[in-house]
């Protein structure tokens, strides 16, 4: 599987069977997806930071809330969730979506606004990869994020929505990926500019691993 960050919250997940892309931005948001295409589309709620299917080519199926899928042999389970830590009262709800993929599991955290409850932490506990909000604002921020790696233990951790160049000022004011490195204790590493995965190829140990954005 090829992993590729495209900003925001916005990833790539092109397996051997089929392409899947998470919570695509629009383009008002300040970030630009260029000419994608895709099987299969994300969505973890409706913010136009998250929910810009119209801007991902190829007529892929949209998934935008909880349930079981199977498309061309990537099954997706959607968990309910919450955009803030009052159960939605705030910002409403989101939906964590897990990826079975290439014999992989792979977790996209949308936008989380709260610490894992019994049930979610049971379904993505000791996921392969973790995609994670860090940068606070209306969701996770450093510190509530490490909470979350340390319920999760996923082999690795991917930071997500957190400040970039690419954010405009609507999108919330969101803290530097430092922060979260900081929290980690881990040192902040060169960005890579995609990450190639197999089964085979998991670390030993827990890591955590940034992405350059692409969008």
């Amino acid at each position: 599987m090829e992993l590729t960050w495209l900003g925001q919250s916005c990833f790539r997940l092109r397996g051997k069977d089929a392409t899947v892309i998470t919570d695509p931005p629009a383009p008002s948001t300040g970030f630009s997806l260029g000419r994608l295409s895709a099987d299969i589309v994300t969505i973890s709620h409706a913010h136009p930071g998250h929910n810009h299917a119209q801007g991902v080519g190829g007529t892929p199926y949209v998934i935008r809330g909880p349930g079981e899928y199977e498309i061309k042999g990537v099954l997706i389970t959607g968990l309910p969730s919450y955009h803030d830590d009052e159960r939605g009262a705030r910002l409403g709800r989101n939906s964590i979506y897990l990826f079975h993929i290439d014999d992989l599991l792979v977790c996209h955290l949308g936008d989380l606004g709260h610490v894992l409850d019994a049930a979610a932490q049971e379904e993505v506990s000791d996921c392969d990869v973790l995609l994670l909000p860090v940068g606070g604002g209306n969701t996770l921020d450093a510190k509530r994020a490490v909470e979350v790696v340390s319920q999760v233990e996923p082999r690795i951790t991917i930071p997500m929505h957190y400040a970039t160049t690419g954010v405009k000022p609507a999108a919330g004011q969101l803290d530097p990926v430092d922060k979260f490195c900081h929290e980690m204790g881990v040192a902040v590493s060169e960005p890579l500019p995609k990450l190639t995965l197999t089964r085979g190829s998991l670390p030993a140990e827990p890591q955590v691993i940034l992405l350059g954005a692409r969008g």
